[in-house]
């Protein structure tokens, strides 16, 4: 395995993409100071997993992004890989060509790729591991890795020979292993703790199961009592019952019989009642006509009396009706000519008026008008004013600039002639220079335009792959973006169909029974899933169904009744069922009639979509509610309906029947309405997700061919620019040398040129200021005579407006006070006429009811007249008449006391019959309360039955036990079960699930502690495991070390003595490593003794003696040679070359005797400031050789 290449774009001061060709052997990269060439051993350690921003001689992170210059922006992101030949496979991956890249970004993004595919920095680090290569290996050694082995503290140095001995993967592994531990110990604690509590815990709930069992078996015999004692009091009752029945049968017949003697002497009684009562009717009637004709007569003389006065009285009211009305048609004459003068004067003021406001609106608009004008004149004058004052100020600065300008133009001409005179002095010396370099120039020039075309290419194409970049960058932030939302989203839907399938947010009751519906056709589902609401009414619906939202819609009652029973069985709690054969809506007109009033939204059933076999369901949880916007129209609508109405708004405020109103925030945001839909948006959006991604993941391959494509057309013009930068530079160095022949000369006549310039440029300035000047002045001059004559015009327009403006004012007041005055006679007119009007109007009032009453006057006294004669004859009538009504009187006297004897013997027996009556009636009355008493007692009986057991009377005789059957002896076991179950005391029934669910907690937590116990011994026994192999290949390898380092030591230095020694009284696995050496002719000495060029090599030696031991794939070396000299340098090479058998190197330095050694070399240029270039190998060797 070898490294292949290294690619770098944006990385410090590699702003353009530089692909760097390695082979197997040495390659050399030398170049001047500051030219960027230890920017490859950054760049290699960087794309290595190097977090370190100091390591990278920077103080963040971005600053290894290329940061501009003069010329170039500041780049986006840096981007380094290297290509490694796996073709002996020495990396675990099945490819032989192994690329691993590494991009960070200025927004601080970053990431690692593995072949082109992501991966974390810890796939990268495993992938190295004990190859050497790496961030902590020894295959990137600097400056400050030398001074590190050779200055730093002993512990300091013992990543290196971990890496060289090959225990670093198995210390990472320990540290995982530990970490594994310290978790394993840690869920170990908590399990305990969990343990302490459940066991504290099973204790008393196993003492209240075994309470709940007790009990619940004392129900039982209870149940089994109470049965049978059911049953004996039921057959008791059903015995007393029949006897009484028929008791009751025999005491109805005889009252019946009873009755119908009763009915047959009451009809007769009845009869001559009836007749006795209509001879008395008879008798009263003749008596009260007799009576009433009498009276008649008497009333009818008295009659004629009054109307005879009445007649009198009528004739002399004639009289005075005639006079009345002559005084009230000479009043209203009256009255009619007062309101004909005040129309007239009425009429006139209004003319009057008309005029006058014409007048005064006249008045007005003429003052508005002066005013206006006098405003304009004022405000004239003022900006007059201000603009003299200004033109006054300006003036005087023009003239300090004139004085200025005539002064710098003495000092100016005094300059200019000097340096006139010093001009034609250097024109003369450098004409002879001016050919030689035309031609460089020119050649120069022709070069330039070139790169310049090759330039405009690659700018063109970075631009065009920055956009296609960019797209890619977009590309990946979509599919990030949409990823996370499809991961979200999957994972959001997958957690609410748990909830939905768990019944979460349900009671216990209702998750239990739903735990049964796959047992159990005939459970239809919850309310909240069988139906679907508009998000806008979800608020409303979840108000208006309240707790009825959890209630179960099952296929019938039977299912409905055996569910009831599974949670008596099982005591889960309770439920509500709705079967779908018994529930009915009940429908109400009042809600049909409000859905037209403000606010009203619809009926609740209305506003929800469900299947339609649901929809009785529906219509009897929320037909009787009216949903509505606001609470303010809720509250109109309650009040208009006297509050007989369900309302809910849509923010879940509810007004019930009767006044009431509940609402407020809620409490979470629980919302069980909403989890369907939730779901159902979900999947559509995992399926939009989807489909976005795989089309996002199509572009991303376009993208990424399109990037590739553009890459190699600007490698191709890069190189094309590299061979013409070369010319550039030949063609540079013929400029730079004619050049420097007359650069003093030219730099000095290029200064005078300069000054003299800026000479012209001052004074072309100066006199054009000046001419500035005088215009400016004589524009001032203008202006002001300008504004003082417009001054003068404004102050006489002022005078008069003045006088205009007074006179105006005057006259419109004037006017005003006469309209006053006009206006306030003219509504004393009108009130005038109003009252007269009125007047007139009662005048004609009084004489129509006048007229009427003397009409009818006269109609009376005839008419009195006319019953004056009636009466007459009326009462003649009368006395033949009652002469008639006195003989039938007598007669009807007789008969009636006849009928009286008769109905006194018919009184005796209805008597006789009906205290007989009265007694059977009391008799059926205690037999019918006796049998409502059994009745209502074996009713309690069977509803004792039900409520407490569910029993029916048929049921319950299925449980009958002949043995009891003695019913007093029944009701003592019974009092003393009960008397034990009172005794238990206090029973918590789920005592019995929850001791079951808390064991069967305890008994899984107690295996799971026994698996950490396992688990730990065997991490601790992993543990054990590598340290004992750590120990044992560390001491191996260390002495392989010490040997390779002796030897290595004494070719390097030509003699000497090197050696290593672990420091004492620490483990072996941390301990720290100290350095002793002995150069040739030296005494042995400590590292701190010895001289900068002894140290160097030294650390060099021991770290050919672990490339020798472990070779490293590749070994970049980081001027490590710097401090030695030329002998040193050489023995070094030489010692490079050997080690080049299994290790590749690449070699960063300035020393001629290392670039000898090299098979191929690189040279970093700056031809650009701030900008690495690589130039060609040709170019460097003809520099070396010259």
């Amino acid at each position: 395995m070898y490294l292949k290449s290294l690619e770098v774009q944006g990385f410090k001061s590699f702003a353009n993409k530089i692909v760097f060709e390695f082979h197997n052997g040495i390659t050399g990269i030398v170049g001047p100071n500051g030219s960027g060439k230890s920017n490859v051993a950054d760049a290699v350690r960087w794309v290595l997993g190097e977090q370190s921003a100091k390591q990278l001689r920077g103080a963040s992170m971005q600053d290894v992004i290329f940061a501009g210059t003069e010329n170039r922006k500041p780049l986006g992101y840096a981007y380094v890989a290297i290509t490694l030949d796996n073709s002996d496979h020495s990396l675990a991956i099945d490819f032989n060509e192994v690329t691993v890249a590494r991009r960070v970004y200025r927004s601080g993004e970053s990431e690692y790729l593995i072949n082109g595919n992501p991966c974390r920095l810890k796939e990268v680090s495993e992938l190295f591991y004990d190859t050497g290569i790496g961030k902590e290996g020894y295959s990137i050694i600097g400056q400050g890795q030398i001074d590190r082995i050779l200055s730093g503290k002993p512990e300091e140095r013992r990543e290196l020979f971990d890496e060289a001995a090959g225990i670093v993967k198995f210390k990472k592994r320990k540290l995982t292993a530990q970490k594994k531990l310290d978790n394993e110990r840690e869920n170990l604690v908590r399990v305990n703790d969990i343990l302490t509590e459940l066991e504290r815990q099973v204790g008393p709930l196993q003492r209240q199961s075994e309470k709940a069992h007790t009990y619940l078996k004392k129900r039982e015999e209870l149940k089994n009592y109470d049965v049978n004692m059911f049953l004996l009091e039921s057959a008791r009752i059903e015995s007393e019952l029949k006897a009484a029945d028929e008791k009751y049968a025999i005491a109805d017949d005889e009252l019946k019989e009873t009755n119908a003697t009763y009915e047959s002497i009451k009809a007769e009684y009845e009869r001559l009642g009836n007749d006795m009562q209509q001879m008395d009717e008879r008798i009263e009637s003749l008596r009260e006509s007799i009576t009433s004709t009498s009276s008649t007569r008497q009333k009818l003389e008295n009659q004629i009396e009054l109307l005879k006065e009445q007649i009198h009285t009528a004739e002399m009211t004639d009289e005075h009706l005639q006079s009345r009305l002559l005084a009230i048609e000479k009043e209203k004459a009256e009255r009619l000519k007062s309101r004909k003068e005040y129309d007239e004067k009425k009429a006139t003021l209004e003319a009057e008026i008309e005029q006058m406001k014409q007048n005064e609106l006249l008045a007005v608009n003429e003052h508005e008008a002066v005013l206006a004008e006098v405003n304009r004149c004022n405000d004239g004058l003022e900006k007059g004013k201000n603009e003299l004052i200004a033109l006054l100020q300006e003036r005087g600065s023009i003239q300090s600039r004139q004085q200025r300008f005539a002064t710098m133009i003495e000092q100016i001409n005094i300059r200019k002639a000097e340096l006139t005179k010093r001009l034609l002095d250097r024109k003369t010396r450098e004409a002879g220079l001016d050919d030689i370099l035309d031609e460089a120039n020119k050649k120069l020039s022709a070069v330039n335009e070139e790169i310049a075309g090759l330039k405009e290419k690659e700018s063109a194409l970075l631009a065009k792959a920055k956009e296609w970049r960019d797209k890619s960058k977009e590309n990946a932030r979509l599919m990030e973006e949409a990823s996370t939302e499809y991961h979200k989203s999957v994972s959001r839907l997958e957690s609410l169909k748990n909830i939905a399938e768990r019944y979460d947010g349900y009671g216990n009751s209702i998750k239990r029974v739903m735990e049964q519906k796959a047992k159990n056709p005939g459970l239809l589902g919850v309310v909240s899933d069988l139906i679907q609401v508009d998000k806008r009414y979800e608020i409303a619906i979840e108000t208006a169904l309240s707790g009825n939202i959890q209630n179960i819609v099952t296929e019938d009652e039977a299912t409905a009744k055996k569910m009831i029973g599974f949670l008596k069985t099982n005591h889960f709690g309770r439920a509500t069922f709705l079967p779908l054969t018994s529930v009915r809506a009940n429908r109400n007109t009042k809600n049909e009639a409000a859905l037209g009033e403000k606010g009203v939204l619809g009926i609740a059933n209305k506003l929800v979509k469900c299947d339609p076999k649901f929809d009785e369901v529906v219509a009897y949880l929320l037909g009787r509610v009216i949903v509505v916007d606001t609470i303010d129209n809720a509250i109109a609508l309650a009040k208009k309906n006297h509050y007989s109405l369900h309302i809910v708004t849509v923010e879940g405020e509810y007004l019930a029947p009767g006044g009431s109103m509940s609402g407020g925030a809620f409490k979470n945001s629980s919302n069980l309405l909403a989890r369907n839909r939730e779901i159902e948006e979900l999947e559509k959006r995992v399926d939009q997700t989807k489909t976005k991604l795989k089309e996002l993941r199509a572009r991303k391959d376009d993208i990424a061919t399109a990037i590739a494509l553009g890459e190699e057309d600007i490698a191709a013009i890069k190189t094309l620019l590299q061979e013409k930068y070369i010319e550039q530079n030949t063609a540079q160095i013929s400029v730079d040398r004619a050049d420097q022949q007359k650069k003093e000369s030219a730099n000095v006549y290029e200064d005078l040129r300069t000054e003299n310039a800026e000479i012209e440029k001052q004074l072309e300035e100066i006199n054009q200021g000046k001419k500035d000047i005088a215009a400016q002045l004589e524009a001032s001059k203008q202006r002001e005579e300008q504004l003082e004559k417009e001054n003068s015009s404004y102050s006489e327009i002022l005078e008069k407006q003045g006088v205009l403006e007074q006179e105006a004012s005057h006259k419109a007041a004037a006017i005003s006070l006469e309209l006053a005055n006009i206006t306030k006679t003219a509504e004393f007119a009108i009130e005038n006429i109003n009252r007269i009007n009125s007047e007139i109007e009662k005048f004609d009032e009084q004489r129509e009811s006048l007229v009427e009453g003397a009409a009818t006057a006269k109609d009376d006294i005839k008419k009195k007249q006319a019953d004056i004669d009636a009466i007459t004859q009326t009462i003649l009538a009368s006395k033949d008449n009652n002469s008639k009504l006195d003989e039938e009187l007598r007669e009807s006297i007789a008969k009636k006391e006849k009928m009286s004897e008769e109905y006194r013997g018919f009184f005796a027996k209805q008597e006789e019959v009906s205290k007989k009556q009265a007694d059977l009636d009391k008799e059926l009355f205690r037999l019918n309360s006796q049998r409502d008493k059994l009745k209502e007692a074996s009713e309690t009986q069977t509803n004792y039955m039900w409520d407490e057991y569910e029993l029916t009377p048929h049921a319950a005789a299925e449980l009958r036990n002949d043995a009891y059957d003695d019913l007093p002896s029944l009701k003592k076991l019974i009092a003393g079960i009960k008397d034990e179950i009172r005794r238990l005391g206090d029973v918590n029934v789920n005592a019995i699930e929850e001791y079951r669910e808390i064991s069967t907690r305890y008994e899984f937590l107690k295996g799971q502690h026994d698996d950490l116990i396992e688990a730990e011994k065997t991490l601790v026994g992993i543990i054990d495991e590598l340290d004992s192999g750590m120990r044992k290949q560390f001491t191996e390898k260390f002495a392989e070390i010490q040997r390779e380092f002796d030897k290595s030591f004494k070719q390097l230095f030509g003699g000497g003595h090197g050696s290593l020694e672990l420091v004492e009284d620490e483990d072996i696995l941390e301990c720290g490593i100290r350095i002793i050496a002995q150069p040739p002719g030296k005494k042995l000495q400590n590292m701190m003794q010895m001289s900068g060029g002894e140290k160097a090599l030294t650390a060099i030696a021991l770290l050919f003696a672990i490339q020798a031991l472990k070779p490293s794939p590749f070994c970049l070396l980081d001027e490590i040679e710097a401090a030695l000299d030329d002998s040193n340098v050489s023995r070094y090479a030489n010692y490079l070359n050997k080690l080049t058998k299994n290790t590749q190197f690449i070699v960063i330095t300035h020393r001629r005797g290392t670039m000898e050694a090299a098979d191929r070399l690189y040279g970093i240029t700056m031809q650009e400031k701030g900008v690495s270039t690589l130039v060609s190998v040709n170019l460097i060797e003809n520099d070396l050789t010259q």
